[in-house]
């Protein structure tokens, strides 16, 4: 046996770190939420536990109930005076005194006589009034919108309904005193209707009351 002995060595041996062996390790990458940025919005901030949380969201629910239940205030009654006063003003038909015994609807026409023409005089009611404590009936007729009068005349005992030649719904007839533009002037006067049913009505409720207005004037 060999007298040489082996050194067996207790304890390992590191190699000694060298600057260049220093270098040569990565450095760690910066966590991105550790920059200002992201510490603004609370990127870096620390995490709330779900304690915390559940009372923030409790706190904010009972914020948003004392909102709800606070009343808006009141705003002042502001009350502005009218710049001009206009008085209501009662304007006068001059029917007030009169009931009306007979309404339909039709179109009015008048001859002209330098043209030799039927002229439209307007489309409206054409009415018959009697008068309250008279006992007299007239014919009123206004435009529809505007109301104008278009015809206003007595029924006297010496007019005659005459049918308009090729139609059965309109009929002509004369007046001596028609005064819808103020004066009493002699006018020739048609009127047309939407059927012949409604110009017979209107034939016999005319009838009716030029005969109730003769026997009107020959009692006086």
């Amino acid at each position: 046996m060999s007298d040489d002995k082996t050194t067996i060595p207790t304890k390992e041996e590191k190699p000694e770190e060298t600057q260049e062996t220093k270098e040569a390790e990565p450095e760690k990458p910066a966590n991105p939420t550790d920059k200002p940025i992201f510490s603004m919005f609370g990127g870096g901030g620390a995490i709330k536990t779900k304690p915390e949380l559940k009372e923030e969201e409790e706190g904010e629910a009972s914020a948003s109930k004392e909102a709800e239940g606070e009343e808006a205030p009141e705003s002042p009654d502001v009350h502005f005076e009218p710049v001009a006063h206009v008085e209501k003003v009662d304007v006068k038909s001059h029917e007030e005194s009169e009931e009306q015994s007979f309404k339909m609807r039709a179109k009015l026409f008048k001859f002209d006589r330098e043209s030799k023409e039927w002229k439209e005089r307007g489309t409206g009611d054409v009415r018959l009034l009697k008068h309250k404590e008279n006992g007299k009936t007239r014919l009123v007729m206004r435009r529809d919108k505007t109301l104008k009068v278009c015809a206003n005349h007595y029924i006297v005992p010496d007019m005659k309904l005459s049918p308009n030649v090729g139609s059965d719904r309109s009929w002509v007839w004369n007046t001596s005193a028609d005064v819808s533009e103020g004066d009493a002037e002699a006018q020739t006067l048609a009127i047309r209707f939407a059927n012949a049913e409604n110009a017979n009505l209107f034939k016999e409720a005319f009838i009716k009351a030029q005969q109730e207005n003769e026997a009107l004037i020959t009692k006086s």
